[in-house]
């Protein structure tokens, strides 16, 4: 898997940022990336400790009270196992010129720096708002009309991607006690691994269409401008050609929250719901007034197929996690979630798929 290297014009920077000592390092990246700015005008904020990455804001603010933002963010420990840095630039960067990703500013051993787009993070409430959900989902239409070229695979990224999970899961893990965890909630790997070989068996049947889809639009990688009246999408980590029901499955699914606290399945989206957002976002992808209520019913019963499979990916994902990532969180029992929840619903699915 690659690291992150520099698509030709970037400007990589050959430091790597101390997860200990952000700010230092963050305050030496922008000297190559922003070497007019003085460092007595630089106001440096963490946004958020996510799940897998660091993310700081680099506000800048001249004498004329002229604002400049740029966004650096920190890798998280070890993610370079299972994500193509090399790939994710390099959509990013053919999205951007479509008006679908932000300017790449530069990149550095472990992360990158890029365009800040102003607006606030969808949260559970907001992600059902008559005024945004639209905009999602002709943003997402938008996305999946791209072509990347011919030499890019067009081939569903998420079987791939959950058999290398799959072959980075310790086999024991480090610690006793997550071992005795794992091996009380999920059995073993080769049970996951049989389950997997299952669930591959029964959905490589959907006639879902292969798209370029995000793969990751959790409520924080949606950003809503309400003076302009925009939606944007980052962190494209996961890019990559997809089924089109998986993308929008892992969208409906992030509505029920992402922490393990505040995780409700009584939020994810109702019937009704998913047939007006599907509505919408055929009307784009498909460039008619009004899509056909059979195609919409069809997409929606692919969705709710894909639901299942975007459970395991990321239930196996978090398992992953629980053994190497030094972030403050629990992946252990975000696993239990997500895998719980898919056992819960596979048996119906299965019998739709029979």
């Amino acid at each position: 898997m690659s690291s992150a290297c520099p698509a030709s014009g970037d400007i990589f920077v050959p430091i790597k940022i101390d997860e200990n000592d952000i700010y230092a390092g963050v305050t030496k990246l922008l000297k190559n990336i922003r070497p007019k700015w003085n460092k007595e005008n630089i106001k440096l904020k963490t946004l958020t400790d996510g799940i897998t990455n660091k993310l700081v804001s680099c506000q800048y603010l001249d004498a004329n009270e002229k604002h400049d933002i740029v966004l650096v963010r920190i890798y998280g420990n070890k993610t370079d196992l299972f994500i193509d840095r090399t790939a994710e630039i390099r959509n990013i960067k053919t999205l951007n010129v479509l008006g679908l990703a932000p300017q790449v500013y530069g990149v550095f051993e472990n992360g990158l720096a890029y365009q800040y787009y102003p607006g606030i993070t969808l949260d559970v409430e907001s992600v059902t708002d008559n005024n945004i959900w639209p905009l999602v989902a002709t943003q997402m239409a938008k996305m999946h009309r791209v072509e990347l070229g011919k030499d890019v695979p067009k081939e569903p990224f998420v079987w791939d991607k959950i058999e290398q999970f799959l072959s980075l899961l310790p086999d024991p893990y480090s610690s006793e006690d997550k071992q005795a965890r794992f091996a009380n909630s999920f059995g073993s790997v080769t049970k996951l691994r049989i389950e997997y070989e299952r669930l591959k068996s029964h959905l490589t049947k959907t006639e879902s269409p292969v798209v370029f889809a995000h793969n990751d639009l959790l409520l924080g990688n949606v950003i809503y401008n309400k003076d302009e009246g925009t939606i944007s999408f980052i962190d494209y980590e996961y890019a990559a050609y997809g089924y089109q029901a998986y993308d929008i499955a892992n969208h409906f699914n992030e509505f029920v929250g992402l922490t393990v606290e505040d995780i409700d399945y009584d939020k994810y989206p109702c019937e009704e719901f998913q047939f007006e957002w599907i509505k919408v976002y055929l009307a784009i992808y498909l460039d008619i007034s009004h899509p056909s209520d059979a195609h919409v019913y069809k997409v929606c019963t692919e969705v709710q197929q894909m639901s299942l499979l975007s459970h395991f990916l990321w239930g196996i994902w978090s398992l992953v996690q629980y053994e190497h990532s030094d972030i403050d969180f629990d992946f252990g029992r975000y696993a239990e979630i997500r895998l719980n929840r898919y056992y819960e619903l596979k048996d119906k699915i299965f019998k739709q798929l029979s």
